[in-house]
C-alpha cells in the first residue's frame, strides 16, 4: 500500500485546513486509516482514525469537536477536516493504514504498517 498526504500548509489560529491522503496498490475499502502527527521536539502522537467500513471513529482528546476524519472508499482516500486550529497543532501529520485492527490498537503507531510521507500544517498565533 502507498499513502500520499496532501493538504498541509500555513495557516492563522482559528482557521481550517483539509488533509487529504491517497491510497494507492490495495483498495482502501478493507484497510483501518488513522492521521497521527508529530510535532516539535515531541513523539508522534494518534490524532484520528477510521475503521474500513467507516462506521466507527475515533479522536485523541485535544481535536474532538475541532476534527474530523472521513473516507471515501470509492476514491481511496481518506480525509481530515481540521478546524479551530491550535498553535498547539502545529506538526507534520501523517497517515497509516493497517488491516484487522482490534479497538485496543488502534491509538497505536506500531499496529500500522503502512505509512505516508506526511505533510507539514504550521499554525501561527
Amino acid at each position: 500500500v502507498q499513502l500520499q498526504a496532501s493538504g498541509g500548509g500555513l495557516v492563522q489560529a482559528g482557521g481550517f485546513l483539509k488533509l487529504s491522503c491517497a491510497a494507492s496498490g490495495r483498495a482502501l475499502s478493507r484497510l483501518d486509516m488513522a492521521w497521527f502527527r508529530q510535532g516539535p521536539g515531541k513523539e508522534r502522537e494518534f490524532v484520528a482514525a477510521t475503521r474500513w467500513s467507516g462506521g466507527h471513529t475515533y479522536y485523541t482528546n485535544p481535536v474532538k469537536g475541532r476534527f474530523i476524519i472521513s473516507r471515501d472508499n470509492a476514491k481511496n482516500t481518506v480525509d481530515l477536516r481540521m478546524s479551530s486550529l491550535k498553535p498547539e497543532d502545529t506538526a507534520v501529520y501523517y497517515c497509516a493504514s493497517g488491516s484487522s485492527l482490534i479497538t485496543s490498537s488502534i491509538r497505536s503507531a506500531d499496529a500500522y504498517p503502512y505509512w505516508g510521507q506526511g505533510t507539514l500544517v504550521t499554525v501561527s498565533s
